[in-house]
């Protein structure tokens, strides 16, 4: 889940965004599958853990396949707060029946190792004009809440020889590239929009083009909720899923989440359901200092004697109303 404790986080992110990129709470992907843009921080160490029911059925080949899968990932923020590596692993362990036989499959589904740098943050430096005199205006629409932190993934597939869940032809590709491009927007109402677009398995017989697109909604201090659409097209496979969840923190470096999936086509139709947990190590984080540009002293000067001269009018015209 992206950015628990999101009312909290807005107003640190907003009002202290010289600092790195560490948050009071714990920034977890999960449930959902999308990465949010943000990195841990720098020597802060993540889990994020899942255990789901799989059911997987093709109506045109005629299997049905059970079974458990579990999801293992590592965040590693270091060397720069903006960057942070990231393991991810999902094993599966399931039986798969056809009219002729029945088999128990089991080993890593998925294992793949890639690096998250943060490009462009629009608040860094950034800096809200505070209207003195108006809170109406302090709390109107502003178009800078659409401009969106961007990030950029690399990272690489690696398959092994016992894993019983590849294609035929994928046996071939131990080692295949992956990309994203990550943007995620924060709106007012502790409202969080993610965007992942990724190129997988990079100059394979399986390449994909896909998107995963993420909005969450902070309840409470404690309860946010998500809905997401994942897309996927290929030669060998294009699919839709859709999913939805939630998340409670239990404590700043705690959190336990659950969700459901389903994709919409036959051929074949997923069924996921699951539980996780999120946990991070920040005892060895350092707060970093971000050293915004230097002001132009004769510019900034120049526009505090406006505003006082603003205020003092304004001042004189409050007076001249009184009765």
């Amino acid at each position: 889940m992206k950015l628990k404790l999101f009312a909290l986080f807005i107003t640190l992110f907003l009002f202290q965004n010289n600092y790195g990129q560490h948050t009071d709470v714990i920034n977890s992907n999960r449930p959902g599958e999308s990465q949010s843009a943000f990195a841990v921080g720098k020597t802060v160490i993540q889990i994020e853990s899942g255990l789901s029911y799989v059911k997987e059925k093709h109506n045109l080949l005629d299997y049905d396949a059970k079974g458990l899968s579990f999801d293992f990932n590592t965040r590693y923020g270091f060397y720069k707060e903006q960057l942070e590596a990231i393991l991810e692993i999902n094993y599966q362990n399931d039986t798969y029946v056809t009219e002729d036989f029945t088999k128990n499959r089991k080993g890593l589904k998925a294992t793949t190792l890639g690096f998250k740098y943060l490009v462009y943050d629009p608040f860094k430096n950034y800096e809200e004009p505070v209207n003195i005199y108006s809170w109406k205006a302090n709390h109107k629409f502003k178009w800078h809440q659409f401009v969106p932190v961007v990030s950029a993934y690399v990272g690489a597939n690696l398959n092994f020889s016992s894993n019983p869940f590849l294609y035929n032809n994928e046996e071939l590709s131990r080692l295949s590239p992956k990309a994203m491009v990550i943007t995620q927007n924060l709106f007012p109402g502790a409202w969080v929009f993610v965007t992942n677009i990724f190129v997988d398995k990079i100059g394979t017989n399986n390449q994909t083009l896909g998107y995963i697109v993420t909005l969450t909604k902070g309840f409470s201090d404690q309860w946010s909720g998500f809905l997401e659409n994942k897309g996927v097209k290929g030669d060998y496979y294009a699919d839709g899923l859709f999913s939805f969840g939630a998340a409670y923190l239990v404590n700043s470096n705690f959190q336990v989440d659950a969700y459901f999936t389903k994709n919409y086509k036959d051929t074949p139709a997923f069924t996921y359901a699951g539980f996780g947990v999120s946990w991070r190590s920040d005892t060895n984080y350092k707060d970093v200092m971000i050293r915004a540009p230097k002001k132009d002293k004769k510019k900034a000067k120049s526009k505090k004697g406006k505003e006082k001269e603003k205020a003092k009018k304004r001042l004189d015209e409050v007076q001249v109303e009184k009765p």
